[in-house]
């Protein structure tokens, strides 16, 4: 079901690096997104945990086919990455997303660590973000979209308890389009480590980097990019460069979803106190925060959840299309000599 090498435009995975070798058998492009990436056309790629580890069927597949839709209405082809039954799936179906969704937590939550395990025993495997971001680099695209990343979790510098997600970030050259970490993460720690790891952090319209459900955590971005076209350039830029770390391109929420999440931003707050009162630490924390948050919303945090994925589905896509015009006029800086 692979490609053949010499059926890719314009270089698209030599410029991704990753091409040195034919992919693996056990990649399957759905021919929606064949058919894009042999044409040069925009794709943007999808995580699966989202969908089997997020929220209950058929909830979890409505959303999945509503964020789809977001990035087809704007002409770019939708690539959701999981495994079933062993095969990696590079887009999905319908009938795929179904599957996936009715599996929902019997799933495996699959890492960069596990693809390897899933694939030979030819298990089902929803992705995390550090296994989304390989896997679309390996299949050649470079632009990924999701919710917020992992980071170092409060108390990680006594548990060394660290999102994979970093590690990836820092070793695959992909540009995640992301609403920041969540707050109950160590986020000044977290962006410590990500400049540990060379991973460029860049602001979509903000100085400040976003801290999922509030627009602002007073930490600094190294860069800021006004737009899709200089988000593009950057990550143009990058590539073109081959550097091998990734692009953390962090988009604040909306003001009006800001609003409305404010209660959660709050809930938040006095889970941490709580946590901090209870002297609860290590590897208890991040389970007693996540418990306790759903607790003081009532639930709430999902719907807001939701929608921030969907904002930031439109930005990936409007990100994916000047990237792709970018490459279409030549237009990436080049060496003069």
């Amino acid at each position: 079901p692979q490609l053949p090498k010499e059926t890719w435009p314009n270089g698209l995975l030599t410029t991704a690096g990753t091409m040195d070798r034919p992919l693996p058998r056990s990649f399957v492009f759905s021919d929606e997104v064949k058919q894009a990436l042999v044409q040069g056309l925009p794709v943007v790629a999808l995580e699966s945990t989202i969908i089997s580890h997020g929220m209950p069927y058929p909830q979890n597949v409505t959303v999945a086919r509503e964020v789809e839709d977001i990035l087809r209405s704007q002409g770019v082809a939708p690539a959701t990455i999981g495994i079933l039954e062993g095969q990696i799936h590079i887009g999905m179906t319908a009938e795929h997303l179904e599957m996936l969704g009715q599996l929902g937590e019997s799933c495996r939550k699959v890492s960069r660590r596990d693809l390897a395990s899933v694939v030979s025993t030819r298990q089902n495997g929803a992705t995390t973000v550090s296994a989304t971001m390989l896997l679309a680099h390996m299949a050649g695209i470079p632009l990924f979209v999701t919710g917020g990343i992992g980071g170092v979790h409060r108390g990680g510098s006594e548990t060394w308890d660290v999102s994979a997600d970093l590690t990836e970030l820092g070793r695959t050259p992909v540009c995640v389009v992301c609403a920041g970490a969540k707050s109950i993460l160590d986020l000044p720690l977290t962006l410590e480590f990500l400049e540990s790891q060379g991973v460029c952090v860049a602001g979509y319209g903000t100085d400040d980097f976003p801290a999922f459900f509030t627009p602002h955590s007073g930490l600094p971005v190294s860069v800021r990019v006004d737009g899709a076209e200089t988000a593009a350039a950057l990550l143009g830029a990058q590539l073109q460069l081959g550097i091998n770390s990734g692009i953390v391109l962090a988009v604040p929420i909306p003001d009006k979803l800001a609003a409305e999440s404010a209660s959660i931003e709050e809930a938040t707050q006095v889970a941490i106190r709580e946590c901090q009162e209870h002297g609860i630490s290590g590897n208890k924390v991040t389970p007693y925060l996540l418990k306790r948050i759903n607790e003081i919303t009532g639930g709430n945090s999902l719907r807001a959840n939701i929608a921030l994925v969907k904002h930031n589905a439109s930005v990936g896509a409007a990100v994916a299309k000047a990237l792709h015009t970018l490459r279409a006029s030549n237009a990436e800086p080049s060496a003069k000599l």
